[in-house]
């Protein structure tokens, strides 16, 4: 096991390379990334409580391959996405039948899920509406809901890497939960954030003034009448 913030502070470096967009000459990235280092370390330094104190590198470069495949994998589903999204804007024929998919997942780790739920948002046509832990599945909003199992099947690809990448107790081999979809006529899950809970009431409020007559002119319930 290596502690975790000279790592970060490494990763910083390597990231400020990209930032900084170095010419693919030895000097030149070798200039950068020490200067990435100087101020990774001490920011990764400052900030070490906020992570786990080590790393198992070992598993880490294990995973790294993963972390590309789930990369690919996104990155081409976001293009699909794009041009699927863009011909239904051009072309008003095409059927939009907007539907809710409850989507159980393996994944378990908050940086799991987070990071599935994130790629589901940003992945055009597809938002993640809310999360049930006690389930430990994610609300989907999709704009085509015709096809719940083509639009999973991705998602299920993303999750297979990431169940490695997050060290999660399951594995890809693992059978995935069954989905549900929302029945026609339902706007979202029930029983979560979207449900709007009301206030029973007999009938609309009236507002009165200070002596109790309404703002209509009429008396209030609150007031005494006038002829007593």
């Amino acid at each position: 096991m290596t502690r975790r913030w000279p790592v970060v502070g490494v990763l910083f470096g390597v990231l400020w390379l990209f930032v900084r967009g170095v010419e693919l000459a030895v000097d030149a990235v070798l200039g950068q990334f020490l200067l990435g280092l100087g101020v990774g370390l001490p920011i990764a330094y400052v900030f070490r409580r906020l992570y786990d104190d080590t790393v198992d590198l070992g598993r880490t470069t294990r995973a790294v391959p993963y972390v590309a495949l789930y990369v690919s994998a996104f990155l081409k589903e976001v293009v699909v996405a794009n041009v699927d999204v863009a011909y239904r804007v051009l072309d008003p024929s095409l059927p939009i039948e907007p539907e809710v998919i409850l989507i159980p997942l393996r994944v378990e780790t908050d940086l799991g899920v987070t990071t599935i739920a994130n790629s589901i948002t940003i992945t055009p046509g597809t938002i993640t509406l809310d999360y049930d832990s006690e389930a430990n599945a994610l609300y989907v909003h999709v704009i085509d809901g015709r096809d719940p199992q083509g639009i999973v099947e991705p998602i299920r690809e993303w999750e297979d890497y990431a169940l490695v990448i997050f060290d999660e107790e399951r594995t890809p081999a693992d059978p995935a939960p069954e989905i549900a979809v929302y029945p026609a006529g339902e706007s979202g899950p029930p029983s979560t954030a979207s449900e709007i809970v009301q206030e029973d009431w007999d009938g609309p409020r009236q507002e009165t003034d200070a002596d109790g007559t309404d703002r209509d002119g009429d008396e209030g319930d609150g007031g005494e009448d006038r002829g007593r």
